[in-house]
């Protein structure tokens, strides 16, 4: 209601004095002056729409964008078995105190993407939306360590500096599963996913998707860019 009226406002202050002038002037003067008039009220009221267009289109990005700004996580689940040892010799490795234990460990592993981390400026002039930054995956291993026939001796016997030097060792072999598995790429065309609902709403309004200053202009560009 409030741009309404000051359209009309508009328009009044524009055609009024125009309007007296074509009163006081000869028939010439006045089909010039109709023209114009016709001509400024013509251009005033598309220009109200035209922004009111694009404030609109502008409202239903940043809204899309909000949409799109979940934590996107993808879930697995392995397994390793390995044979922890460790000996102390003692004279020349004639005495020597063992332990062992044959560890298993189960993992849940996630990887995830927070994307209301998205960085993005939208340029409403010329209907172009940058996306700065995507933000970096989150990878999360909690590994469930079990120990089995654990063999120790009163002068080698497990300690927490061993417990320790266990976790690390799982966790080291697991991440290696994980680079070897289809998580992360999963993971990837989940966040490639997402990110396209941006790309089909700014290609249906006729606006344009920019990343590090290049176009995307398809889903396999969204894959070049979050790859």
């Amino acid at each position: 209601m409030t741009q309404q009226s000051s359209t009309e406002t508009d328009v009044k202050n524009v055609v009024t004095p125009l309007v007296q002038a074509l009163l006081r002037s000869n028939k010439i003067t006045y089909v010039i002056l109709l023209a114009i008039i016709g001509f400024l009220i013509y251009q005033l009221l598309t220009v109200k729409k035209d922004s009111s267009s694009v404030e609109y289109d502008t409202a239903l990005i940043q809204q899309q964008i909000k949409n799109v700004g979940k934590l996107v996580v993808t879930e697995g689940h392995f397994s390793e078995v390995m044979t922890y040892k460790d000996q102390n010799k003692y004279l020349g490795d004639l005495i020597s105190f063992d332990k062992k234990a044959i560890v298993v460990i189960n993992a849940d592993v996630t990887v995830s993407f927070d994307l209301s981390k998205v960085k993005y400026d939208i340029d409403a002039q010329n209907k172009v939306v940058t996306i700065k930054s995507i933000p970096e995956e989150e990878l999360k291993i909690s590994p469930d360590i079990k120990y089995y026939d654990v063999e120790q001796s009163t002068f080698n016997e497990f300690t927490g500096e061993d417990y320790n030097k266990i976790n690390k060792i799982a966790r080291e072999n697991l991440a290696k599963k994980i680079e070897k598995s289809t998580l992360k790429s999963n993971a990837k065309n989940r966040l490639v996913s997402e990110l396209s609902k941006i790309l089909i709403v700014t290609n249906s309004m006729g606006w344009t998707l920019k990343y590090n200053g290049e176009e995307v202009s398809s889903e396999k560009s969204i894959q070049n860019f979050a790859g």
